[in-house]
């Protein structure tokens, strides 16, 4: 079984490979929460027993049982995530998850690292820090897509609702957003940037334009995600000047 694996392999005593054990634990739990959500969510039946979401140091997750050793071994993750999987709105539920998986992660790097010293510990804690939570992680993919799709916290998605309304897609516009799930990143690969041209990469913000319905890198318009919570219709360098030009 990979948990027992996982934990009968060598402990991490250095700053550098507890640090590498940390990254690829968080990598592995972030990837079980955006890309293989849908599996992830199968798994955690509310009808099964308490169930626990790990991220092991060869980057890969799995749903299962806690460890039956009391004390156990090493930290382990919250209990019963699966108990509250339909009682949530998904997206709530997974930022639920995600929160209790960054606190399991810094308590199996300080578990590891226990035996640093005091500034080998403040080292360790300034590269884990430099990475993003899972939570932040989770969360800057779906407000990239929520942008992406026209839809604003204020609930607004006008132009996704038309072109889902008149089953019409243009090769630049973004079709619209499925709250609970998130979409192949295929699906969206012909959709291009107004200004530079390039194509869509779910890593990056975008933003789209209210006015031409073009999208944008949120760096080529200098429109952060920030900017673009306060922004209730957006209007693209080309569109702001055509309105300066008639007046």
């Amino acid at each position: 079984m990979e948990m027992a694996a996982a934990l009968v392999s060598p402990a991490p005593r250095t700053v550098e490979d507890i640090f590498k054990d940390f990254s690829n634990r968080r990598n592995a739990l972030v990837r079980a929460l955006t890309v293989d959500v849908d599996e992830f969510f199968g798994y955690c039946d509310p009808e099964k027993e308490n169930l626990c979401l790990y991220g092991y140091s060869n980057g890969s997750w799995e749903v299962a049982l806690p460890a039956e050793e009391v004390p156990p071994e090493m930290p382990e993750p919250a209990l019963g995530i699966n108990f509250a999987r339909d009682g949530m709105h998904r997206r709530d539920w997974l930022s639920l998850v995600a929160v209790h998986s960054d606190s399991w992660l810094l308590s199996v790097a300080f578990f590891f690292g226990a035996r640093l010293n005091a500034n080998e510990r403040k080292r360790l804690f300034s590269m884990i820090n430099d990475q993003q939570t899972v939570l932040e992680s989770l969360s800057e993919r779906k407000h990239g897509r929520d942008n992406k799709s026209g839809v604003e916290n204020s609930g607004k998605s006008r132009h996704s609702a038309k072109r889902a309304n008149n089953d019409v897609e243009t090769k630049n516009s973004r079709p619209a957003v499925v709250d609970d799930a998130y979409e192949d990143d295929d699906e969206h690969s012909e959709t291009l940037c107004g200004t530079c041209g390039g194509r869509y990469n779910a890593s990056e913000f975008w933003i789209g334009c209210d006015i031409c319905e073009r999208w944008f890198h949120g760096k080529c318009v200098r429109i952060t995600p920030a900017k673009a919570e306060h922004i209730k219709h957006y209007k693209c360098p080309d569109c702001s000047s055509k309105k300066a030009d008639v007046n």
